[in-house]
Formats: structure tokens, sequence, C-alpha cells
């Protein structure tokens, strides 16, 4: 007589052997059809998820676990950042409270926080196991990296001018909505491209499709949608933040410079930097086929995100190696055009605040490197902000950042 256990045991050998054992994962609906992907259905689900509230505290800094990477190696010696750790021992006006800083990091989702003064580091924190030696994703914090690669490129003569045309360096972009855009329109954000940045993945439009091919299940090179989109405003017009304009940007940064976008930016900036960790850049694909995904991908550790605010904060320099002119800092970090007082505005790749100086790279669900000239204050915090709305949280950090800004450790 067999028993429960024993004839579940044959049966599961007979569906091996038969070729008929249930998948262990099945992909969700929008992640069906379209060309085969190679990667794994496990990998292409946690990709799926790796934005969700209950995961994305660990899988914004486990990405070189969820895709082909290429490295940003640094080199030489290391940019030393003095220190004198403070507790955070001043508090931010919120919604008619008076909240004490160290209760901002787990009212804010914060995997680490960074306080530089005057180039002097005044707190350094790191929460749910992460350390000194993780890499986080930026995600649109990227695009203010690009802002960099442009500068030494224009600097290099690789780029005639911001003001060239951009097909003049990718006619693969001629015949669409790029065609008579400049790159600084694109830079912008002033493209006039139809790219809506929406990412309803039920209904998946342009964005979210585009997304679910070349992120999740690497068919497509993300940058390639744009050869056929239609333009919906007249180019330099209307301000669309979208990252498809930060990924033709980045195909342009390979083009001109004939290597890749890794390459450059090791080059350009980790290196004279003084980073004291390689940094890395997501692909949209297996190295030979896919592309560092310019617009949102770029992995570095908290002191290295530091290290990039400092040198902006010195006009370009970072422990005495020019990297960038000032005059390009203060072209990048300027707005384009109208600024709100409460939500700021935009120049080349930076988000500007309203109704002061400061200026900042923010990524999706709460990444920020803060600079502020008029304190000589940066912050970088790396963060896991819930998916979706989070108006009031971003909210709440900007109010956070200009009382850090403020803050005059003893």
């Amino acid at each position: 007589m067999r028993t429960a256990h024993s004839l579940s045991v044959v049966v599961g050998a007979a569906l091996v052997i038969n070729g008929s054992a249930p998948a262990q994962q099945t992909l969700p609906p929008p992640l069906l059809g379209g060309p085969p992907s190679d990667v794994p259905v496990a990998v292409q689900v946690l990709r799926w998820h790796m934005l969700d509230g209950d995961v994305n505290a660990l899988m914004f800094r486990r990405m070189d676990e969820l895709f082909p990477t290429r490295t940003v190696a640094r080199g030489g010696p290391v940019w030393t950042l003095p220190r004198r750790d403070q507790a955070l021992d001043f508090a931010y006006p919120w919604q008619g409270r008076t909240i004490p800083a160290e209760q901002f990091l787990e009212r804010s989702y914060t995997n680490a926080l960074l306080v530089l003064k005057d180039g002097r580091i005044v707190s350094e924190i790191y929460r749910n196991n992460a350390t000194e030696r993780t890499h986080f994703i930026g995600w649109s914090m990227t695009k203010s990296v690009t802002s960099v690669l442009f500068g030494c490129a224009l600097a290099a003569g690789h780029i005639e001018s911001l003001d060239a045309p951009i097909t003049r360096y990718l006619p693969e972009l001629t015949g669409g909505g790029y065609d008579g855009v400049s790159i600084r329109h694109v830079m912008q954000m002033r493209s006039g491209v139809d790219y809506e940045e929406r990412y309803d993945f039920d209904r998946p439009g342009t964005a979210a499709s585009n997304h679910i091919a070349a992120l999740v299940r690497n068919t497509a090179r993300f940058a390639d949608v744009a050869r056929a989109l239609p333009r919906l405003h007249p180019p330099g017009e209307v301000f669309q933040y979208k990252t498809i304009d930060s990924a033709v940007l980045g195909w342009l940064i390979e083009r001109v410079t004939q290597g890749s976008v890794a390459a450059y930016t090791a080059a350009c900036l980790w290196e004279p930097l003084g980073a004291e960790a390689d940094g890395f850049y997501i692909m949209d694909g297996q190295p030979g086929t896919g592309r560092e995904f310019s617009g949102a991908g770029f992995n570095a550790t908290l002191r290295d995100f530091a290290r990039f605010g400092q040198m902006m904060l010195d006009g370009g320099v970072a422990n005495g190696r020019r990297i960038v002119s000032a005059a390009w800092v203060r072209q990048a970090t300027e707005p384009s055009g109208a600024e709100d007082a409460r939500r700021g505005g935009y120049g080349l790749q930076w988000w500007t605040m309203g109704a002061s100086d400061a200026y900042a790279a923010i990524g999706l669900q709460g990444q920020y490197v803060y600079v502020d000239p008029a304190t000589r204050t940066v912050v970088v915090k790396l963060s896991y902000f819930p998916p979706g709305d989070n108006g009031a949280l971003d909210a709440e950090t900007l109010a956070f950042l200009a009382a850090a800004s403020a803050w005059q450790p003893r």
C-alpha cells in the first residue's frame, strides 16, 4: 500500500518524465507576447516587481543581480572627504508641525543619507543592512550624470554645439519627431516628441511598452523607439519630462566618442572624480547587444554620489582636478524656462529649486543629490518610496533638504 507521500513522488516523477511538469512561475499578461526573450522567467518576474514597496528597499541596491551591467571604473587616488560627525540636531517644518530630523529617516523610507558641509561629512547614515560598500541605483539622477558627459564632450570637441540638430550625430532619427530638434532642446526636455512618461502597465502605452521590452525582457534597445516617435509640440516650446530624451543623449555620447557610455563616464567623470568604488550602469541587453540605460541606470555608493554633488558645488572641480567648466555647471543648473516657486524648474538634465540657487539630481522613488551653493551644502538621500504618487513624500523631503541646508552643526 502506497502512502500519500510516496504517491506524490511517483506522480511528480511521471510529470517530469513526460515533460509536463508545471512551471514554477508564470509571466504576468503584460509580459506575454512579442519576440522571445532570453531572460529567465524568474528574473523577468523580479524585474517586474522591483519597484514594489515590499521589496524595493533591497532591489534598489541589488541591480547587478537583476540586470547585465557595464562597469564604470574608478582610477587614481581617492578623493578623501574630511569628516566631523554630528547628530542630526535640527528640525524641519511640515504641515504645521515641527519634525525632529532623526524622525525623517523612517518617515521617508530612507536607505542611506549623507550630509556634506563645505566639503566635510557631518552625517553619514546607512539603514536596512546597507553599508559604505553598497551600490544604490540613482534612477533618474543618472540624467544629471549624462549632463556632465555633455560638458566633457563639448570641451573635447566631440560635439560642435548644443544648438546643432541632433540628427547631425544620429541620422537614424531623420524623418521622425526628433528631426529638426537641437541637442539643447533634448537636454531641456523640450524635444516636443510624443512620449508620455506614463507607466500604466495594465494598459501600456509607448513608455510602458518600451520599459517592458527593453528593461524587463531585453528584447529591444530602449533608445531605438525614438526612431519612430511622432512630434507632439514644436521643439523648444513645451517642457515634458521623458526618459527617452535622456536615452537619446546617451546614444549620442556613444556615437561621438566611438565607445561605450560607461567608458566615457569613467574617463570624463569617475576617474578624475577620485571615486572610491567602481560604479556601473544596468543595460537593456547583454554586452555586445545592449546599451547602458543612460536615462536612469547608473549605480554608485553613497559617498561617491556625494563626491559627484561636491564636484558640482565646487564649480566642476574635484579635489583640484577640473572635470567640467564652471560655465557648464552654471548653464546646466539654470532653469531653462519659467520656474515655479514651489516645484522649481529644469535646466540641462538637472532640477532647479524654486526661490533658491539650489539644484538637484532627482531619481524615481526618492533618490536625491541636493546641492545648495548658498550654504555650501550637499545632501544625498537614497530611498525606497513606494510606487505611485509620492507628491507628499517629495514635498516633505524638500522641506527636510532646505532645513538641512540651513543647519549649522556645532
